[in-house]
């Protein structure tokens, strides 16, 4: 489990998350979602050991501070929003990082890598250059990157964790359900989630829980059904929303939900 207390988190006199207390269970997809500028990344940095905090974050009832970089790593895997890369780097050679650390264990790594592109839709990728791929293209090899750090989501009893912040922002409907779908079977395998989304069609269709952000602080927490309120997601996004209303005019509209 994953259990903050009063947990903020400073940029020099500036505090960006205030006082944010909430829990987040294996077996489940944690998300979290707010407008921009909220705190969503930084609280998400705080719980990867990578911003410090005031307050209480641990995994376990370990406190996240106190960690090693190299325990952490064996415990969470962390997707950030963009990656860039200077080096020719191939698909394969960045993908194989994610072994170097972390609870990935022993394994052949050239089937683990092919294993993990072929779980993000990228088989035949591995001997191509980064650089030369498209930005979703990219984002799916860093995910791949990243499963390989936690491969199993158990390990030895303990849960591992994937961090992801904003996985599919830069994705296609296909290809957003298809990374969707890994985070869920990793939830399912036991492994625990906690992802940054602006899709609340895709949060509501996902998530077990929802933390909700607003200005630096935990609007809300819950399962979608009692989070994604029209009132609530008014206040918090500051425009008109509602939940479940079909577009006037016969307006056509597709949502994520209706993929077969």
């Amino acid at each position: 489990m994953i259990a903050t207390s009063d947990l903020s988190v400073f940029i020099g006199r500036l505090r960006i998350v205030r006082g944010v207390t909430f829990k987040a269970q294996p077996g489940e997809v944690t998300a979290i979602i707010g407008p921009n500028g909220s705190g969503k990344t930084t609280l998400l940095k705080a719980l990867s050991g990578d911003a410090a905090y005031t307050g209480s974050a641990g995994i376990d009832g370990i406190e996240i501070a106190s960690m090693k970089p190299w325990q952490a790593a064996g415990l969470r895997a962390v997707l950030p929003q963009s990656t860039s890369l200077s080096f020719p780097f191939t698909v394969r050679e960045i993908v194989r990082l994610g072994l170097t650390g972390g609870s990935a264990g022993p394994g052949r790594s050239g089937d683990r890598v092919a294993e993990a592109l072929a779980r993000v839709d990228l088989e035949g990728f591995a001997g191509r250059f980064y650089q030369e791929l498209s930005g979703g293209e990219q984002q799916r090899v860093q995910l791949a990157r990243v499963l390989c750090q936690v491969w199993d989501p158990v390990v030895d009893g303990r849960p591992c964790w994937l961090f992801l912040d904003e996985p599919v922002s830069s994705l296609d409907i296909r290809h957003q359900l298809a990374v969707m779908d890994v985070a869920r079977t990793y939830a399912e395998s036991g492994g625990g989630v906690i992802a940054v989304l602006h899709d609340l069609n895709l949060t509501a269709m996902y998530a077990d829980e929802v933390l909700v952000m607003r200005k630096g602080e935990m609007a809300a927490f819950g399962a979608p059904r009692s989070v994604l309120d029209d009132r609530l997601l008014e206040d918090v996004f500051e425009c008109r929303l509602r939940v479940g209303a079909l577009p006037a005019g016969g307006v056509p509209f597709v949502l994520p939900q209706s993929a077969g």
